[in-house]
């Protein structure tokens, strides 16, 4: 088998240096989001960059591809032509370069694959591939055959086994990010730079991965490799270089301790990386889901006779593997959805299914997983999306009280520790962390009850994490309840003073926070559907039961 060795560029020794960012600085409208940052890559490695959100790792990436132009410092590649209008001579067989679009990138041999995917989903697999760059007859006509040949070998070397004739619309995550490696294969990239690219991989999908980047890495392509997830830098990194506030901190081995990192990152040790404080005793029931099912267009189950409940003061973990049904029970709890059978109440009175205001009304509040499409108005001001939830109170006579609305804002955003320039500023300019706090500051101004959590801390850096733990503790604390969904299983594991399991559209099983182990809920998770067994393993039936 070919593999992806074959299409990249060869023309550079290992170790050699590929790229050089010297002192180069960026502002924005209020905002020094760069301010004297370093960075090299040499050819044949994966060069870590490891940051907060909002510490300027995506201003830097989208400098090098392009979208961005420093204010001060220098951009430097190998073997720019001295003809070349981007690039100009410097010393160490390096030039100095001005990217001004994704062509000069392009041309420079960078490839960038961010969070967001740059693909159309109209177009097929292999128009996206080529999109601009379309093989072209005698004619000038678009070659066809050529392209979807072209784009088969590539999708074969990144272990694709799709059509090239396929919609991409109709592809999941983790082939997107594939089709996007694809498209940077074809390239010939010599510097491939990639922004959180496992954030919602399984960890097969992650393997993967890993494995094309390695073998990218062998055939001496320099690799930027963004991550929040620690344990990925040990497993494929060569050197690591640390971003706080906008300034390259410290560049060290891949190995580094965690611990290290960590204080590296946030500028602070950090004790405890899951500072859960479980109540003595739970209260009262706020939620009770009974014999919630729903099906599909064809009949087969989605979730099928949901039964669980979530106290005041508790966090409830809800996990199981992609697939099993998490996301669309909590979005039938939440009203998004309608349901075939069962019930939902809150205090004691059953929810109309299908309603998000009467599920609004009675303090439920929903953290999507996908916070930028579902979560919030991108293009709208930090104090909008934050009162949004409340505006129904904060309206009188069909007017609204913006001053109460800034007042409350601002509380929270400072509450939050919300990085910004201003409750004007617009949310699609925040970091991820940011957003995320955004999404849940606008349910705290709400007076939510019971927060379902979906992906809480995907995307999101150490240090944010652990603020919104932190912040889940206070709900608690205050006699509110959490449930949430996780794919991280420490996470879950550590945050958790229960944990539910699905499998295959059914709860598997419940587990105290004593006996949630990963082996253990693991077990659960891969339960075939209808398998024999007990439901909670601690053998106390939630029905009508005080016993956790």
């Amino acid at each position: 088998m070919t593999d992806v060795n074959d299409d990249v560029r060869d023309d550079a020794p290992a170790g050699r240096e590929l790229l050089r960012v010297e002192g180069v600085a960026k502002s924005f409208p209020g905002v020094r989001a760069l301010d004297g940052v370093d960075l090299s890559l040499r050819a044949g490695e994966v060069h870590v960059l490891l940051g907060e959100n909002g510490a300027g790792k995506s201003t830097l990436i989208k400098m090098l591809s392009g979208a961005h132009r420093p204010d001060a410092g220098r951009i430097l590649v190998a073997g720019g032509p001295a003809d070349d209008p981007v690039a100009t001579a410097a010393p160490d067989g390096l030039h100095e370069v001005r990217i001004r679009s994704a062509q000069d990138a392009e041309r420079l041999g960078i490839a960038t694959i961010y969070q967001e995917f740059n693909l159309v989903p109209g177009l097929t697999v292999a128009e996206n591939i080529f999109l601009g760059r379309q093989p072209r007859t005698a004619l000038r006509l678009i070659d066809k055959k050529t392209m979807r040949a072209r784009a088969a070998e590539l999708l074969r070397r990144v272990r694709l086994d799709v059509s090239p004739d396929t919609p991409v619309a109709e592809l999941g995550i983790a082939r997107l990010q594939m089709v996007e490696i694809a498209k940077a294969l074809s390239l010939r990239a010599r510097v491939l730079i990639m922004d959180e690219p496992t954030a919602v991989l399984t960890s097969e999908e992650v393997e993967t991965l890993f494995a094309i980047v390695r073998e990218l890495r062998d055939a001496g392509v320099g690799i930027i490799f963004i991550t929040h997830h620690l344990e990925e830098i040990g497993a494929l990194g060569d050197r690591v270089t640390v971003l706080r506030d906008g300034r390259s901190v410290a560049e060290v081995p891949a190995g580094t301790d965690e611990d290290e990192l960590i204080r590296l990152m946030v500028g602070r040790d950090i004790a405890e990386q899951y500072p859960r404080q479980r109540p003595e005793a739970p209260g009262a029931p706020l939620l009770r889901v009974r014999g919630l099912t729903r099906h599909g267009p064809n009949g087969t189950p989605v979730f099928e006779d949901i039964d669980f409940e979530v106290r005041a003061g508790e966090v409830v973990g809800l996990a199981g593997l992609v697939g099993a049904g998490r996301t669309e029970v909590a979005r039938a709890v939440f009203g998004v959805d309608r349901y075939d059978a069962g019930t939902v109440e809150i205090d004691g009175q059953a929810l109309v299914p299908g309603d998000v205001r009467a599920a609004m009304r009675a303090g439920l509040g929903l953290v999507p997983e996908d916070r930028k499409g579902q979560g919030l108005v991108l293009d709208a001001s930090l104090q909008d999306n934050l009162t949004l939830a409340r505006l129904d109170r904060d309206t009188r006579g069909g007017l609204v009280d913006r001053r109460g609305q800034r007042r409350a804002a601002a509380e929270v955003a400072g509450q939050l520790k919300v990085r910004m320039s201003g409750l004007g500023q617009h949310v699609r300019t925040l970091s991820g962390g940011n957003q995320q706090k955004i999404v849940i500051g606008k349910w705290l101004l709400a007076d939510t009850r019971l927060l379902i959590l979906d992906e809480p801390t995907r995307g999101i850096d150490v240090g944010a994490k652990v603020e919104i733990y932190q912040l889940v503790n206070e709900l608690t604390a205050a006699g509110r309840a959490v449930l949430m969904i996780s794919s991280d299983l420490p996470e879950v594991l550590g945050m958790s003073d229960r944990v539910l399991v699905m499998a295959q559209g059914r709860l598997a099983g419940e587990l105290s926070a004593d006996e949630a182990t990963q082996d253990a809920v693991m077990e659960l998770a891969v339960r075939p559907a209808g398998a024999s067994g007990p439901r909670h393993t601690n053998e106390s039936a939630m029905e009508g039961s005080d016993v956790r």
